[in-house]
């Protein structure tokens, strides 16, 4: 390291302060290497958005030096934002792993993009600039070709680990203990380690423990078995695929990415028996002991599979007493209520339910817990340390564990979306902050609703919307007849008719006055009847709605 070679910064546009929308930046001079770009699928108080992304700014503002995008491995929260950053920013490349880059062709030709520059990299791979030598590190999580990523740059190493935890008897391979610890062994400047599960004691379940669980639940079950599990959760589909055919049991996908999940891992040599799949006419001539649905919703999602067997609106599944549903699964934050009331749902058609507790071992996170935190820490021994990937607790949580492992309180930051850190000779510090924030995506419309409409949008939820419609004589100014009120989600028309009328009688006022002390102006006289009705109304209910003024201009001249 020499001063000639300048500095390298580290930037977060998503992922700190929160699980998911995932992306981090690293640039020296003019080389800039991206790792993942992911998604959060919006809170309930997000009405009408489909996904919450990264505030790209500073990629568009910095386009020709970006060399690369690094893919940790095919979750949602890591990939799920790709389709969208390729219509803001060109990307010259994605570097990611077989099961990331098939997940990011299937978003790529369902949005219609096209992009060919894919490159499929494995734990041999070396990639190579002016500034930058990467190497990946193969981690172990809840989807094949998980990786951890190591940036070797002119100011020191920087590893940054994906989501990872440490299972010594997984499903698929083992995680790469002996890299880890030669990367460890040769300096590492800089540590970005998964906070997800930093608040959880202990080690994380094997995955080999929910094997055996499933497996006690198929082999003594002797009716339909039902499993909801999350589609990405490719390992878990594999095990529940290899125990249906030990115990005899054909299997019938049910969910969109459920049989995205089950068709890449049959064309990726994760699943190897074809046959075991059927579709539900085929089913009509097995016993019910001879059945498994695999299907997804097992956080409650209303349009997902399980929910529309729960409700009865399935078009192929109706449930039967003797069913057994298995949510192979533990509640994402803030999907509880809707997870409980399909349970309640199922509960009343006389299905038995088994979720995951203490006592029925059928889920285990894909996240380090503290030991397993600690060990990466031991692992890689970094002279600086900066928890990602958490909600600020974790952050703080993962920061406590790293001083328990040496790292010096002063060299380790927990930072926010926006902060940067520098690299240079004189250690790690602070660097200025760049832009960065969420932005909303309506569909295909990227970044165009905004808080004002998220604030409109919850106006109208809460308190409705209601729509005066006038007809105006723009020559004469004159009202032509009176006006005609409307609503939504407001009150009944029909029922309230005194209020419409004293609504009315206001209008009529306002606009007459409007009309008589001002000269014309559609935008004036709308934003006068909104400025006016709004205090009317909320003293006459309580409530504030939406006012909508829609004016009729009808251009009629005097006979006289």
């Amino acid at each position: 390291m020499n001063n000639k070679d300048g500095f390298t910064s580290v930037i977060a546009l998503g992922g700190l302060g929160e699980v998911g929308k995932n992306m981090y930046v690293f640039t020296h001079k003019d080389e800039i290497f991206i790792i993942d770009a992911g998604v959060i699928f919006p809170e309930s108080d997000l009405l009408g958005v489909d996904y919450v992304i990264q505030d790209v700014t500073y990629l568009k503002q910095n386009e020709n030096k970006i060399k690369g995008l690094l893919i940790t491995h095919g979750h949602e929260d890591h990939i799920g934002g790709i389709s969208f950053l390729l219509q803001s920013v060109n990307i010259p490349v994605i570097y990611g792993a077989n099961t990331s880059i098939s997940l990011i062709k299937n978003k790529l030709e369902d949005r219609n993009i096209g992009y060919n520059n894919l490159e499929v990299i494995n734990s041999d791979t070396r990639i190579k600039t002016k500034y930058f030598d990467i190497e990946f590190i193969a981690t172990t999580h809840s989807i094949p070709d998980s990786f951890g990523i190591v940036l070797h740059t002119p100011n020191g190493t920087i590893v940054s680990t994906g989501d990872f935890k440490f299972d010594l008897t997984p499903i698929g391979p083992m995680a790469d203990l002996h890299k880890m610890a030669k990367i460890g062994a040769e300096g590492v400047r800089l540590l970005l380690s998964d906070s997800t599960n930093a608040l959880s004691e202990g080690f994380s379940k094997s995955e080999n423990s929910v094997d055996e669980a499933l497996s006690d639940i198929v082999n003594g079950y002797n009716g339909r078995i039902i499993i909801a599990t999350f589609a990405s959760n490719i390992y878990r589909v594999k095990h529940i695929v290899e125990t249906c055919r030990k115990n005899n049991r054909k299997i019938i996908v049910f969910g969109r990415s459920m049989e995205t999940a089950t068709t890449l891992a049959l064309n990726n040599g994760l699943l190897t028996d074809k046959s075991i799949f059927i579709d539900s006419n085929q089913a009509k001539s097995l016993k019910k002991n001879e059945i498994c649905i695999l299907c997804t919703g097992s956080q409650g999602e209303p349009l997902a599979a399980l929910s529309r067997i729960a409700n009865g609106t399935h078009k192929q599944i109706n449930l039967m007493p003797d069913d057994l549903v298995v949510f192979s699964s533990n509640p994402i934050p803030g999907n509880a209520a809707g997870i409980n009331r399909i349970i309640n749902k199922l509960y009343l058609k006389g299905v038995r339910v088994i979720t995951n507790s203490e006592f029925s071992d059928i889920h285990t996170s894909g996240h380090a817990k503290q030991e397993e935190l600690k060990l990466m820490l031991r692992l890689i021994k970094p002279e600086y340390f900066m928890p990602m990937h958490g909600e600020y607790r974790m952050l703080k949580s993962h920061a406590e564990l790293a001083v328990a492992c040496d790292v010096k309180p002063e060299n380790i930051f927990i930072m926010q979306n926006g902060d940067s850190l520098i690299l240079d000779n004189e250690g790690v510090h602070r660097g200025p902050s760049v832009t960065a924030g969420d932005v909303y995506v309506d569909g295909s419309r990227i970044g165009e609703v905004g808080s004002v409409v998220i604030k409109d949008r919850k106006l109208m939820s809460r308190d409705g919307i209601l729509i005066t419609i006038l007809n105006i004589n723009p020559l004469t100014k004159k009202l032509l007849i009176k006006p005609n009120i409307t609503t939504r989600g407001f009150i009944l028309v029909n029922e309230n008719t005194e209020l419409i009328n004293q609504i009315e009688k206001r209008t009529t006022e306002i606009v007459t006055k409007f009309l008589s002390e001002n000269p014309y102006s559609y935008t004036d006289l709308k934003n006068q009847i909104i400025l006016e009705l709004h205090p009317f109304i909320n003293n006459l209910t309580g409530r504030r709605p939406i006012v909508l003024p829609v004016i009729m201009e009808i251009r009629e001249t005097s006979n006289n």
